[in-house]
């Protein structure tokens, strides 16, 4: 006698991911990363208030702006190669309060001693510096792998909601405070950014022994190593090169001078970085659920869809154009940022990510007063049209090139496996 055999039970599908923003650990690592980036946008802000309330002149603001950058460049280097030696919580921790000690050190020295100042200034910046490779690799121990792109997401827009609003906030407080509590009030944000996150959760390879480490240099030239591992990396950067030194510093030189001659009015210029920012807000809530098939190139397009600001400057169109060309740029920029990120935080071996994302904080943050120092002469020798038009080509092509480069395509040294 047969039997009819039993059918299969069909395989239920996995339910979706818990959204990050219900899990706990992942509110505090962002709580904190937004006090962060909140403190680090408030600095300059406030130390121009001070220069408006004739507590600081504009050559000591510059001295002191300086000394911040120089601080964090070094310190985001020796902070990559300390988040991979030690706990990644423990190195925001002390980074993070030694950002915070140098705000009351901002507030004894304003008005008083330009030399205490600067030193504060360099203390900031080292804070800050050491805090963004930690904050980085921090984030891939404390999501998973499925839900990374929704939290880098969630990063940014807190970014950027802090940069539209947060001039509007720091104008209301400072008309009720003096400078010296809101530079004391960026001191308690790092604090906040010290405190609040908590230990990675998720497990990941770890670090060598600390028995016989390498030193310093070697261990940030294995960093190195690893970042050319992934050409998809290198091939970033370089994009990165080209839109940040050329592009960015373009549109920053000449955005404010065409505002002013073209159009006679300073609206065009904010109207311009306002409709940048509002692209980059809607550029994060796009990514943050859009998974596209051929990651790596539709991350490029985004990068290279900046070219649209120069290229808006150099002919003499209708100013909502010029507004339309920076929410488009807004927009590619994080169609960028996000992906990228989370390739980063999945691909780099766990121990030396960290060192691999100080590189690219290196790149971001270093070579933006290079291309700013470079673009200014250049406008002088050979006019702003031809220098923005170059710019514009450079922001085109250099990423349309990057995205030839073998693993581009999907960010990844192997392909994703199709669904099932």
């Amino acid at each position: 006698m047969t039997t009819t055999p039993t059918p299969a039970a069909a395989k239920s599908p996995a339910p979706p991911p818990r959204s990050v923003l219900r899990d706990l650990a992942f509110l505090r690592l962002w709580a904190g990363t937004t006090a962060s980036g909140l403190a680090t946008w408030a600095l300059p802000f406030v130390l121009g208030l001070a220069v408006l309330h004739r507590d600081l002149g504009a050559a000591g603001l510059g001295l002191v702006l300086a000394a911040r950058t120089v601080g964090f460049l070094v310190a985001v280097a020796v902070g990559g190669v300390l988040a991979d030696r030690h706990a990644r919580r423990a190195v925001v921790l002390w980074s993070a309060l030694a950002a915070a000690a140098a705000a009351p050190l901002l507030t004894a020295g304003l008005g008083r001693s330009l030399v205490l100042m600067t030193a504060a200034a360099a203390l900031a910046g080292a804070g800050q510096g050491a805090c963004r490779p930690a904050f980085q690799a921090l984030t891939a121990e404390t999501v998973d792998p499925a839900r990374r792109q929704e939290a880098n997401a969630a990063m940014t827009l807190a970014v950027r909601s802090s940069t539209l609003a947060g001039p509007a906030l720091t104008a209301l407080l400072a008309a009720v405070l003096d400078v010296r509590t809101l530079l004391l009030g960026i001191g308690l944000l790092w604090l906040v950014a010290a405190l609040v996150p908590g230990p990675g959760s998720v497990a990941t390879t770890p670090a060598a022994e600390p028995g016989r480490r390498a030193g310093f240099r070697a261990e940030f030239a294995e960093g190195i190593r690893e970042a050319r591992r992934h050409p998809w990396f290198a091939a970033g950067l370089a994009a990165l090169v080209a839109v940040i030194a050329l592009g960015y510093s373009a549109t920053s030189v000449a955005l404010p001078l065409i505002s002013r001659d073209r159009y006679g009015s300073t609206w065009v210029l904010a109207a311009a970085m306002t409709a940048y920012t509002v692209g980059a807000l809607g550029g994060a809530l796009v990514i943050a659920r859009w998974r596209p098939r051929s990651q790596g190139w539709a991350a490029f397009a985004g990068l290279a869809a900046y070219g649209f600001a120069p290229l808006s400057l150099v002919l003499p169109v209708h100013p909502v154009v010029v507004v339309a060309a920076y929410a488009v740029a807004g927009i590619g920029i994080e169609l960028f940022n996000v992906p990228w990120f989370t390739a980063t935080q999945r691909e780099v071996a766990p121990d030396k990510l960290a060192r691999v994302s100080s590189l690219d904080f290196l790149v971001s943050y270093g070579l933006a007063p290079v291309g700013l120092a470079l673009i200014a002469p250049a406008v002088g020798a050979f006019g702003v049209a031809p220098v923005l038009g170059v710019c514009a080509a450079a922001c085109f092509l250099v990423p349309a090139g990057a995205a030839l480069v073998p693993t581009a395509r999907h960010f990844s040294r192997t392909a994703p496996k199709a669904a099932d």
